[in-house]
């Protein structure tokens, strides 16, 4: 057949698909001048460009490698003229088994009539399609058909729309107040020197142990009295000031408290203190370990989704292993409820500092003034992380696995209302903005009952008891319920097919509670008791020993459950009610031993120095690291083949990235409205 007689035949066909299929005219002739242009003798250079950037199949597709990603940075180079490479990629499922395939074709063309050329097997060149599916040895009696399951076209690198820059603004913003009070400190600091005036050093010493729940009263009397050296206050007036010349030096003495409480002066010193004053002192190694456990799950989970071109051998080497338990293997997920049972512990020690400041009164005030404290300490960074994704993403040169991060960008902008009211945890999990701030709005929901709890304790403790144990029951039986009802894996899965674990379970508070209402009655306990209730070495060998032993039968039943039955599971379903509960409690005990004393080399090693000046930062580590994945992800054109030393390496530098950056965001935008709480008034 001549060449004039297959371009006959690929027109008629094409114009058939228009009329039939509603293809656009505009596409139609873009996608035709390309095929054309494409078989010629010697291809135009766009056209070859284009081909170019179509995903190929590679090898090793029994290890997992079918994804074919092609490259976006090269289909955005071409050029035809009436029309430039649009790079797209489409789902297609061949006897149940999902690939993605990178498309580069007419920006005339959306993604529904992409779909309909896909599934017409338009684009070939010399015959040969450039979407072919997998060959029958691999997948075998395999009819190949490739149904199209989903298309997503990425935007061209371009300028940011209204809403990016909005964002963009408001990060800017909130990070110059900081180097604005920077600037006038310094020239304070410069003006005194010049008239040879002592100079007034400002040094907040906070507690780390306490930090993100409250502050010293100490300490602010001291930052206050460094404040007031340098401005008279206004209350301290000369009898023959008039109201006027009253109101300009309180707002003088307001600007100035103001710049002082945001420079960077102020709050440097504070973050590398490290020196401990024996209040749970096991709390800082017991996060910092926490969080590195968090990070390296969210390492491997954000790039085995699409990233990997082994990810069969990944999934099978990994998830069923307990080496790999720090790796998304198994029961990964217990560091947040670690982090929960802590958020509790804090909470009611945080609130216990107010009313015994109060003078053992508990008044509405007082609640007001815990709650709202707590909003100050997470919202200024949760916004600015919410901006920061919307602005930064839309602005970063993107790659073949852009995806994920554009999906994310109209997520934000869709639903970013929700993160400012904390309840993004209640809706679908994949809906959500910044997914992984779930915890911070379900921190913030549960930091609602520890008030009530402590109120029930200081009227009647038999009413705190019947209270907090049918609070600690909810959980459990509904956990239980859901998981037989829907039949959910018992830790978190690399698939999507188990839509019922993100969308009913895995952040909802009437899952989550159990671990947060154990640190609350911990932190009851330890501030109840005036001695040491630990006489015998043997009692604490005994604690020691229920405790590792609780932790080792959690994690590894998590194994041997490991398979999901297509039927309600009674072992299934009381696993899932009752291992998270356990979890912090056995983590309780250890708490509690190492502040009796008898924690021993465990003691010592979570209570090391060095992991003070990082406790501080914990905080901004939690929130910025994912987006630091999205985006090395992201902007990748070929895929990652996994070994335990390659993601070694690479978690390695995703820690160090993570710690510099969650130093600069505690002190550009955690640290000062931390100290703005008593500051201002």
């Amino acid at each position: 057949m001549t060449r004039f007689t297959c371009f006959i035949v690929l027109l008629s066909v094409l114009s058939c698909m228009a009329f039939k299929e509603k293809v656009s005219r505009k596409c139609m002739q873009d996608t035709k001048r390309f095929i054309e242009d494409l078989n010629e003798d010697i291809p135009r250079e766009y056209a070859a460009l284009m081909y170019d950037a179509f995903g190929k199949m590679g090898s090793d597709f029994v290890g997992g490698n079918m994804n074919r990603p092609g490259s976006f940075s090269e289909c955005i180079l071409a050029n035809a003229g009436d029309f430039s490479g649009q790079y797209c990629q489409v789902m297609l499922i061949q006897e149940q088994t999902g690939y993605l395939v990178g498309l580069c074709v007419p920006d005339s063309c959306d993604e529904a009539e992409i779909e309909i050329l896909v599934a017409n097997d338009v684009f070939k060149y010399k015959d040969t399609s450039l979407v072919p599916p997998i060959p029958s040895v691999l997948l075998h009696n395999s009819t190949q058909q490739i149904p199209v399951s989903t298309t997503k076209c990425l935007k061209k690198n371009g300028t940011p729309d209204a809403s990016a820059i909005v964002c963009l603004f408001v990060c800017s913003f909130i990070v110059a107040l900081p180097l604005g009070g920077t600037i006038y400190v310094a020239l304070i600091k410069w003006k005194k020197q010049k008239w040879n005036l002592s100079t007034v050093g400002s040094n907040f010493k906070s507690d780390p142990n306490l930090y993100g729940t409250f502050l010293q009263h100490d300490v602010h009397q001291k930052h206050a009295n460094n404040f007031s050296a340098d401005v008279e206050s206004p209350t301290e007036h000369k009898s023959g000031r008039d109201v006027e010349e009253n109101n300009t030096n309180r707002l003088v003495y307001f600007l100035d408290n103001f710049m002082k409480t945001f420079s960077l002066q102020n709050n440097f010193s504070s973050l590398w203190v490290t020196k401990d004053k024996g209040h749970y002192s096991a709390l800082n190694g017991i996060r910092i370990s926490s969080l590195l456990w968090i990070i390296c799950g969210h390492n491997i989970q954000l790039s085995s989704w699409e990233n990997l071109d082994n990810a069969k051998r990944w999934k099978d080497s990994v998830e069923n292993n307990p080496v790999y338990i720090v790796a998304l293997s198994g029961p990964s997920y217990l560091a947040v409820d670690t982090f929960l049972l802590i958020g509790g512990l804090l909470s009611v020690k945080s609130l216990f500092s107010l009313i015994h400041r109060a003078d053992d009164k508990m008044t509405i005030q007082l609640v007001g003034t815990f709650l709202l404290n707590r909003l100050k300490r997470i919202q200024p960074l949760h916004i600015f992380m919410v901006c920061l994704s919307i602005g930064l993403l839309s602005v970063v040169p993107k790659g073949s696995f852009w995806s994920f991060a554009e999906m994310q960008i109209d997520i934000c902008k869709k639903y970013w209302w929700t993160n400012m009211l904390l309840i993004n945890n209640l809706f679908f999990y994949p809906n959500s903005c910044i997914p992984w701030s779930w915890y911070l709005a379900i921190d913030v929901q549960f930091y609602f009952t520890t008030p009530l709890l402590v109120f029930l304790l200081r009227r009647n403790t038999y009413k705190l008891i019947a209270v907090a144990t049918i609070f600690l029951l909810i959980p459990c039986f509904i956990s239980a319920l859901l998981t037989a009802y829907f039949q959910l894996p018992l830790y978190l899965p690399s698939e999507w097919i188990h839509k019922a674990y993100f969308e009913y379970y895995y952040n909802k508070p009437y899952s989550r509670y159990g671990p947060y209402l154990i640190g609350i009655l911990l932190g009851m306990f330890m501030n109840a008791k005036k001695e040491r209730l630990l006489k015998k070495q043997w009692q604490a060998a005994v604690g020691w020993i229920s405790s590792l032993t609780s932790m080792a039968l959690l994690v590894a039943l998590a194994y041997v459950l490991h398979e999901v039955p297509n039927y309600p599971s009674a072992p299934h379903a009381i696993y899932q009610g009752l291992h998270r509960t356990l979890w912090a409690v056995a983590v309780a005990w250890i708490i509690f031993a190492c502040d009796e004393g008898f924690g021993g080399y465990i003691n010592t090693f979570l209570s090391l120095n060095v992991w003070i000046p990082f406790s501080s930062i914990s905080f901004a580590c939690f929130m910025i690291h994912p987006l630091l994945l999205i985006i090395f992800n992201g902007i990748q054109e070929t895929l990652f083949h996994y070994t335990d030393i390659n993601f070694f390496y690479l978690y390695m530098g995703h820690i160090v990235l993570t710690v510099a950056l969650g130093y600069v965001l505690t002190v550009l935008v955690e640290k000062p409205y931390l100290f703005l709480k008593r500051h201002m008034k």
